[in-house]
């Protein structure tokens, strides 16, 4: 029969995973979630859900607002069919709580190819999206953005 110091430390460790498989995804987690998410949508032309992940005070570097990141947003879809999004890397280059800021670089592509291009992950086009994010009733969203093109040599490493 097990002594009581044994049950003691075995219902300790227990107890210690459940509190840790309940507490949920961190913050790191939402935000590499989001940069996923994101992408996502960008493929599947999804204006709306993209709009969602945007906080109320939301500008670009080119001082868009919500309301005008839609309309470049209808038009970029007409204008492109079969979009391709592939993130090559990401990072989080500062994360505290309730604001964070992050980098992703992902290789666009569009047109009939799309799927082929996607597997072989050929691209001409490489963008860096800087974000930075405010985190409200525990989700996280985008109130500035900032995208331009980088070279290969550019990229970020490894993806997280």
């Amino acid at each position: 029969m097990p002594s009581k110091r044994t049950l003691l430390i075995t219902s300790a460790l227990f107890l210690l995973m459940a509190l840790s498989a309940c507490s949920g995804p961190t913050d790191r987690d939402m935000i590499l979630d989001l940069l996923e998410d994101l992408a996502s949508r960008g493929e599947d032309r999804d204006a709306a859900g993209i709009l969602a992940k945007l906080d109320q005070d939301y500008t670009d570097f080119e001082g868009r607002d919500k309301a005008q990141t839609e309309d470049m947003l209808g038009g970029y879809f007409q204008r492109y069919r079969g979009i391709a999004l592939n993130i090559l890397g990401r990072e989080i280059m500062d994360l505290a709580p309730p604001e964070a800021e992050a980098r992703m670089d992902v290789a666009f592509s569009s047109g009939a190819g799309k799927v082929f291009r996607k597997l072989a992950e050929i691209s001409l086009d490489n963008y860096r999206l800087t974000l930075k994010l405010r985190k409200s009733d525990g989700a996280w969203k985008v109130y500035y953005a900032e995208w331009q093109p980088v070279s290969v040599g550019e990229l970020l490493s490894d993806p997280e």
